[in-house]
This record gives structure tokens, sequence and C-alpha cells, in this order.
């Protein structure tokens, strides 16, 4: 197989997962129109809420392949095929362990079904819909460990590219059921048929990539070994218990204090922004592999100064896409689903100011778990999940919907905003946390001040849908990025980020 640079590898996955997502984000675009109009909007509440559900049962998931792709790094850097055998073999375990795991879980939730879903009389046969959800959540583990020795490898673009076709046609094939039936239960068949297909395909893509997956000839790992991945492991279970609470209880807490209808309105909001997230998170995992590549041939002054720059882009992607969300959410959800379904402006502002404060914490976690420092910080996870709950319940219920976002932006602040970035600089860089945080300060500030500038002038633009999402985006488009520009255009970040696209650019066209 062709051996490419590190910029080269990660440009690739980069450019991949971006096109992937903003094309699977238009075809579930207009999915979730066409469910939005041929049901109700009380199985649009039970969509968001079940698939919050599972998300908290698949907890015991995350761990795996962040610890995984930790675990192969250095074999991989290394050439050491037979530990490459070791590690796979021994998560091949945990994956089939999990699907188990998770199956059983979701069971032991159906008697609580009257407390969850509130109006049952709405949605019939809730406990089959939910049991067709679950089926679909634990098929899903089913031999997609090995997608993991693709990303490892630097190349994640391979399982992006099955997965998105995968979804274009289970998207395609929905929308005919729903507009022709009207059948909530056949749109999630297809949804169970399509995972079990997808992941059969990947793994035989990579049988193909790896002919040593398919030797049954693997030795158990040492020992010591055995120890520390169980540790990482462990670390990232609680990693995966605070990134729960704070991303996928807001349905939950929704739909037992507010009502089911709130639900419905917010998971039209969280389509999209998830849908943008996506997009953008899919950027940073395709620099993943390279960083953990970085880590394990490089110094950690080295290591650091790709992170500033990483950081750097960081800030730039995020101020932009949230300035964009702020100022055409309302508009949007209001042409595509109806105006029963748009928030009031102070709940989106919350929601978007969530979306920023997420994603300033993608550098700090990508070489967080590349470099694999999840252990050190692993009781944050704990505390921002009782935070989160908590603040959240006491505020829904003197506030009402804003209230369930507000808890959120706080046990953000008050955890993971400064916890990650500690950890990642006392225990690789060697270096004053103070640094990052001085830098994320002036990075807040220009932020707010860019998007308080782009609002007064999109703030005048008013008339119908379609011509605010229009006039609006250019503006979105044409001013923040103009002054990020001007600000940052002498900095070394981005002189190193200019740079590289200059070479990849040149390596394109002189080949």
């Amino acid at each position: 197989m062709e051996t490419k640079s590190r910029t080269e590898y990660s440009a690739h996955n980069t450019t991949v997962a971006m096109f992937s997502r903003a094309f699977a984000i238009v075809m579930g675009y207009v999915l979730r129109i066409v469910f939005t109009h041929t049901l109700s909007a009380s199985y649009v509440g039970i969509n968001g809420l079940f698939m919050d559900i599972l998300n908290i049962l698949s907890l015991s998931e995350m761990g795996l392949e962040t610890a995984i792709s930790y675990a192969l790094y250095r074999p991989i850097a290394d050439n050491d095929i037979e530990k490459q055998k070791s590690v796979m073999r021994l998560f091949r375990r945990f994956y089939n362990t999990v699907a188990v795991v998770v199956f059983g879980l979701g069971l032991l939730v159906i008697p609580f079904m009257d407390v969850l879903v509130k109006n049952q009389q709405e949605v019939g046969h809730i406990t089959f819909i939910y049991i067709l959800y679950l089926v679909n959540t634990s098929l899903s583990y089913m031999l997609v460990y090995k997608k993991t020795m693709m990303d490892a490898h630097q190349l994640m673009y391979i399982g992006t590219v099955y997965k998105t076709t995968s979804w274009a046609v289970q998207d395609v094939v929905q929308i005919i059921f729903l507009v022709t039936t009207h059948n909530f239960y056949i749109y999630l068949f297809v949804n169970i048929a399509t995972t079990l297909i997808s992941n059969i395909l990947i793994s035989k893509k990579a049988d193909s990539l790896y002919p040593f997956l398919r030797e049954h000839d693997a030795k158990p790992l040492p020992k010591e070994e055995m120890g520390a991945n169980f540790r990482n492991i462990r670390a990232m279970l609680m990693h995966r218990l605070g990134n729960v609470a704070v991303n996928n209880t807001d349905n939950l807490i929704l739909s037992s204090v507010v009502g089911i209808m709130s639900v419905g309105c917010y998971s039209n909001y969280y389509l999209v922004i998830a849908s943008v997230q996506q997009v953008l998170t899919g950027c940073f995992q395709g620099i993943t592999a390279s960083v953990g590549n970085l880590s394990v041939t490089s110094d950690a002054k080295k290591v650091r100064e790709v992170f500033k720059s990483v950081f750097f882009v960081t800030h730039w992607l995020y101020t932009f896409a949230a300035i964009c969300l702020f100022e055409l959410l309302n508009p949007f959800v209001e042409l595509s689903f109806g105006k029963q379904y748009v928030f009031a402006e102070e709940i989106v502002l919350v929601l978007c100011i969530n979306f920023f404060l997420t994603g300033m914490r993608k550098a700090a976690l990508v070489f967080r778990d590349s470099i694999g420092l999840f252990w050190f910080d692993r009781h944050n996870a704990v505390i921002t999940a009782v935070l989160n709950l908590v603040i959240s319940i006491i505020l829904a219920k003197r506030l009402g919907t804003i209230g369930v976002f507000m808890g959120t932006t706080i046990s953000m602040l008050m955890t993971t905003v400064w916890v990650e970035p500690y950890v990642l600089y006392k225990h690789h860089f060697k270096a004053p946390v103070s640094e990052y945080f001085i830098r994320y300060a002036a990075y807040v500030i220009e932020a707010a001040a860019v998007w308080f500038v782009t609002h007064m002038i999109c703030s005048h633009i008013n008339g119908g849908c379609i011509y605010e999402i229009i006039v609006r985006g250019i503006i979105c488009v044409i001013v923040p990025n103009i002054i990020i520009c001007v600000i940052h255009y002498r900095t070394p970040e981005f002189r190193f980020v200019a740079g590289k696209i200059k070479q990849l650019v040149e390596k394109r066209i002189h080949g």
C-alpha cells in the first residue's frame, strides 16, 4: 500500500469526512422533512427520546474505540503485526460483550417506559418500537471493531465512504416507504438492515487490507499490557458517562419535566446542530491517527507546537459555525418544519453557546486521546454527569426548556472546559497551562466580538425565510472569516496552517 505523510493522510481523511458528512446532512435533512410531514410530532419526539436512551445505555462502547486506537499506534509505527493481532483479538471479545450487555441493559428499561414517555396513547406499541431501536443499537457493535484497524492506520476515509454510502441508501429507501406507506415500523426495519449490511461490508474490506485479521493464531497480550488496556477502557467509560450527561440527557429531562412536544421541537434543532457538529468532528477525527503517530515518533515540544495550530483552527471553525447557526437556525427550522417548531431566540443563543464551548474542547480532546492521557481526568466525567443532571433538572423546573440547556452550559464551564487542557499540559507538554487559558480567553473574546458585529448586521435583514437564509448566510460567510483572517494572518499558527495547505496543493499540482 502507498505510504503518505501524516499531513497527506490527515488531509485525505478530513476532506472525505467533511464531504461525506455534508452529503449525509443533506440526505438527513430531506429525510427529516419527510418524517415530520408523514408522521405526527409525537413520533418525532419518540425518535429523539429513544435515540438518547440508547446512547446512554451504550456508554460501555465509548471506551473501546479510543482504547483500541491508542493501543495500536505503537505496534503500527513499529510494524509489529503480531502485536496488532493480539490487540484486535482482545477487543473483538470486548465488542461482542458490549453488544450483549447493551441489549440486556436495554431490556431493563422497558418496565420504566411509563415514566420516560408521557402521553403514550399518542403513539401505539411503544415497547415494540423501543425494542427495534434496541436491536439496531446492539447490532451496530458486531464486526465494527475492524474499522478501528483502518482508522489507526490513518485510513479512516475508507470506513467513512462505506458508512456514508450505506446511510444514503438507507435514507432513500426510508423516504420511499414513508411517502408511500406512512409506516414507522418499516422505517425502523430499514435501519436494522442497513446497520448489519454496512458492518459486514466494512469487515470484509478490513480483511482484504489486513489479511492477518482472518488468522486465528493471535497470542494473548502480556498481563501488564492487558492491565493497561483495561485501565484505559475504565477511564474511557467514565468519559463516556460525562459526554452522555452533557449531550444526551436533554431529551430525557425535556420529556419528563416539560413534555414530549418540546422534545419534538428540540429534535429538529438538534438534527441541524448535530449535523454541523459531525462535519467538524470529522475534521478532527481525520487527524486523530496522525496525531497518535506524531506522539510516538516526536518529542513533546514538537507535539505542543502542532497542538497550538490545531487549537487555532478549532477556534476559527467553531466561531464561524456557531455564528452561522445562531443567525440561520430559526428561519431554517421555520421553513423546513413549520413555525410551531421554532424556539425563542434566547433558547437558540444558549444552544449555540453550548455548541461553541463543546467545539473549543476538540483540540485538547484529540491530543489527550491520541496520546493516551484519558486516565488522568477520569473523575472529571463523573463530576460533569452529576452537575449536568442536577443543575438541568433544577433549572428546567424553574425556567422550562431554556433551563435544561443552561444546565449544560454551566456544567461544562465548571469542569471539562478547564480540566482537559490542564491534563494535557501537565502530563505531556510539561508546560504551564496558563499558556492555554490566556489563548482560550483571547479566542473567546474575539469570538464574542465577531459574533456581535455579525449579528448587528444580520438583525437588519428581515423578510421571508428563504430571503433571510440567503442574505444572512452570505453575511455569515464573509464577515467572520475576514475579521479572523485579518487578526491572525501574521501569527505563527496561521502561517503553519497556510504552509501545510500550500504544500498539499503544490504536491497535488506537480504530482
